[in-house]
């Protein structure tokens, strides 16, 4: 059987196909017929401060939500060491792991859902910690006193941390909308550069 030989050709519109096709260029505009967005700029990269892949103590902000669970301090402690870390804040590690260690414990001891929320911030140079559980405030005095007291004892190393690193610690009325209540711990950056140094 005899077959023709046909010659190589470029296609209309293509490059040359023993070369493959060309790129989009604006050479070509036929390639953008259709496309809505073809020519219109993209907007300006945003500004973070430290640049857009480097974090800093200024950015640090994280929201934990954590199951009610003997392991759970565990797990807060952990994801707070690496938040930290990545922050440039490893000089705070030791009383910053055992301010979350106490709150997520007490938060696991007293919250009546499955679950429970931590909020990290870094604010003026001071470490924000908060946790909200769902057990509520109560009414009749004389429970919500006896309750409190409760709470108090489960925190008080958590006051001591805050002591010895002029910082400030509470509870409360939770303002998020499922009620509850609220703790809240501050640590300053400068207080916690002589935490766990001995004091005559």
């Amino acid at each position: 059987m005899h077959r023709a030989s046909l010659p190589a050709t470029s296609c209309p519109g293509r490059g040359d196909p023993r070369q493959g096709d060309e790129p989009p260029t604006a050479a070509h505009p036929a390639l953008n017929q259709g496309d809505p967005h073809a020519g219109i700029p993209l907007p300006p990269r945003p500004h973070l401060p430290g640049g857009p892949h480097r974090p800093t103590p200024e950015t640090l902000a994280y929201s934990f939500t954590l199951p009610a669970a003997l392991a759970s301090p565990a797990l807060a402690r952990a994801a707070t060491r690496e938040v930290l870390k990545a922050h440039g804040l490893t000089d705070m590690l030791d009383p910053a792991l055992q301010a979350v260690g106490e709150l997520t414990a007490t938060a696991c001891q007293f919250t009546e859902s499955e679950d429970y929320y931590l909020s990290l911030r870094y604010r003026a140079d001071t470490l924000r910690l908060i946790a909200y559980d769902s057990h509520p405030c109560h009414t009749q005095p004389h429970l919500a006193t006896a309750c409190d007291t409760r709470r108090r004892a489960a925190l008080r190393v958590l006051a001591c941390v805050c002591r010895a690193c002029n910082g400030d610690w509470g509870f409360g009325d939770s303002r998020e909308p499922g009620g509850g209540t609220r703790m809240w711990a501050t640590l300053p950056r400068a207080g916690t550069a002589t935490y766990g140094t001995p004091t005559d």
